[in-house]
């Protein structure tokens, strides 16, 4: 197979099952054929990334998502996407494993910013414990001019909670408490936008969107630009 892409996937199964769920909604397709060539790599058991982040005596993500990257770039795939943002905060060991180009998920999401809400100054984030510590989105958001709204201790706990508790054990989704933690986001701390920096909570957004908050969701931008970066590899080879 030629001019495909692979996805390092599995962290968390239900949400890259998302990722992949809008890849092909979104894709212009009227048959088979064009649809988009890709390799999906669901590797569930990598260790947790937050689990590493707060505590390097944990077990290392890194590991096993470098031997990942190594086995797909022999394939010569045109680009990766890694459908996980805590696992981001591994992005330049990854990227200098390989001469591959990788999608940087928080980057693509804070360029979303201007094209959807040009006039946001004070932008949210929720996501895990992981990302909220590791300053994933902090560099981003702060390098594009804008001024990053941290959750509360207890926004934080109820946000992990919905990521845990509902979408990663029970594949559930409560829809009160992420419209109730997405209020408190833009009400309580006075958030322009909020950056939902976490898959399950994409998974969230797919599935209780019927709100009038102001979000960006990271996976869903991240989709976007991979079907973009496919269809124009797929131009240029035609070409």
């Amino acid at each position: 197979m030629r001019h495909f892409f692979s996805i390092i996937g599995g962290m968390g199964t239900e949400a890259t099952e998302s990722y992949i769920h809008l890849l092909n909604e979104r894709t212009p397709a009227s048959n088979d054929q064009e649809y988009l060539n890709y390799i999906l790599v669901n590797h569930a058991t990598v260790p947790d990334r937050t689990d590493y982040i707060l505590d390097n005596s944990k077990p290392s993500p890194l590991i096993p998502l470098m031997e990942d990257i190594k086995q797909q770039s022999q394939l010569n795939p045109d680009f990766f996407v890694i459908p996980c943002n805590t696992a981001h905060f591994f992005f330049e060991e990854l990227q200098n494993a390989t001469n591959v180009p990788i999608l940087h998920m928080p980057k693509e999401a804070v360029k979303e910013i201007k094209i959807k809400y040009p006039n946001a100054k004070r932008i949210g984030l929720i996501a895990t414990n992981g990302t909220i510590f590791d300053g994933i989105y902090d560099h981003e958001v702060q390098e594009a001019g804008y001024e990053i709204v941290k959750p509360t201790e207890h926004i934080q706990e109820e946000t992990m909670e919905l990521i845990y508790k509902y979408v990663k054990e029970k594949n559930e989704v409560n829809a009160d408490l992420y419209h109730h933690i997405l209020d408190e986001m833009q009400n309580e701390l006075d958030s322009d936008v909020v950056i939902l920096g976490c898959t399950e909570l994409s998974v969230a957004e797919e599935r209780a969107s019927n709100h009038d908050f102001k979000v960006i969701d990271a996976q869903s931008v991240l989709v976007d630009r991979s079907i973009e970066r496919a269809l124009e590899n797929r131009k240029k080879a035609i070409d």
